[in-house]
């Protein structure tokens, strides 16, 4: 699993010419990636550090001001441009493998107490949002060895 997450002073999703999503900030935009062996142990993990990670002003997170997420999902982000000219997708897990686990972060998040907005799973979207500083970060769990450390 991977997130691509901004900090931002607004963000929106528009599908179809209507606003299906949207925060005012500060905040978080977070586009969101899946693959295929992608679990449960992923989306909590992935909830927590979204949550937790301190990129707002002053050093804080949006579990610490309440800050509003706004989740897209992004097969993209697990697209390999390496060779050749066109990016392959090999690794982005399939719509049924993928959205419910797009729901469960987003699911998880709100456990957690965030006010969480959505894109629409796999519609074709137009997104935009004022960064501000501009700070972005790509958020990816380590791999965990057999002894469970990281």
């Amino acid at each position: 699993m991977r997130a691509v997450v901004q900090r931002v002073l607004s963000a929106s999703v528009t599908v179809d010419g209507v606003v299906v999503g949207e925060i005012e900030g500060p905040g978080l935009l977070v586009y969101l990636g899946i693959t295929h062996d992608d679990g449960a142990e992923e989306v909590a993990w992935m909830a927590r550090k979204i949550w937790d990670v301190r990129i707002l002003r002053d050093e804080q997170s949006a579990s610490d001001v309440g800050a509003p997420i706004l989740v897209v999902s992004q097969f993209t982000l697990y697209g390999d441009a390496r060779k050749g000219r066109r990016p392959t997708w090999q690794a982005a897990a399939p719509g049924p493998v993928s959205e419910p686990a797009y729901e469960a972060v987003c699911a998880a998040l709100e456990g957690l107490g965030a006010r969480v907005a959505r894109g629409v799973f796999g519609a074709d979207m137009r997104v935009a949002s004022a960064n501000d500083g501009p700070i972005t970060l790509l958020l990816e769990r380590p791999e965990v060895s057999s002894a469970g450390t990281t």
